[in-house]
């Protein structure tokens, strides 16, 4: 090999790995408020959780789940975002706070009774919170756009939810970590 060819794969090399790092840089930063809204949304999964063990109310209820969804299209129709991705990524969302309604519930009917809490109002409290972050998170997913299009997004998302993890000092089997990835597996095209 010549030294001229030398240089010029060493180089190529070097530009490959700086690209590479500022994605993963890149990728950190748009990912970790996502991530952190997306815990936000699923820590209010309990406080639902509550509020359908005093109810009675089934953990499914497809029409709100279809008011929810409609409502982050429109959202993100103007933030330029794809019916499609805001879709799929707000399904998961409701998906993984499902999880946590159906093993609070479930845990709660083992041991016959619920933590002590006050009256949670569901329409007046929660849903007002639901929205406020779901605006939110309409905008980060739109900041977050480029790591969509990567062929790296998957690996970024479960590495964001690691760090988040990590940082939370949460076991990586640990109910809310399991919920949290199944939130974000939403996020990617394909994961």
């Amino acid at each position: 090999m010549t030294l001229k060819l030398f240089k010029a794969t060493l180089c190529t090399a070097f530009l490959t790995l700086a690209a590479q790092a500022a994605h993963a840089g890149d990728a950190r930063h748009v990912l970790g408020p996502l991530v952190e809204s997306s815990a936000q949304r699923l820590g209010i999964g309990d406080e639902v959780a509550l509020s359908k063990w005093d109810s009675g109310a089934s953990v499914e209820d497809v029409a709100r789940e279809d008011a929810v969804l409609a409502n982050a299209v429109a959202q993100g129709a103007r933030a330029n975002l794809a019916a499609a991705d805001v879709t799929r990524f707000f399904r998961a969302q409701i998906e993984a706070n499902k999880l946590i309604q159906y093993t609070l519930l479930a845990t709660w009917r083992r041991t016959g009774y619920a933590p002590p809490h006050a009256p949670i109002d569901l329409t007046g409290t929660i849903r007002p919170e639901l929205d406020r972050l779901q605006t939110k998170m309409i905008a980060e997913l739109a900041d977050a756009a480029p790591v969509l299009e990567s062929k790296e997004c998957a690996k970024d998302v479960a590495r964001a939810v690691g760090r988040y993890a990590f940082e939370h000092q949460f076991d990586l089997a640990h109910l809310p970590v399991i919920a949290l990835d199944r939130a974000m597996a939403g996020f990617c095209r394909v994961y």
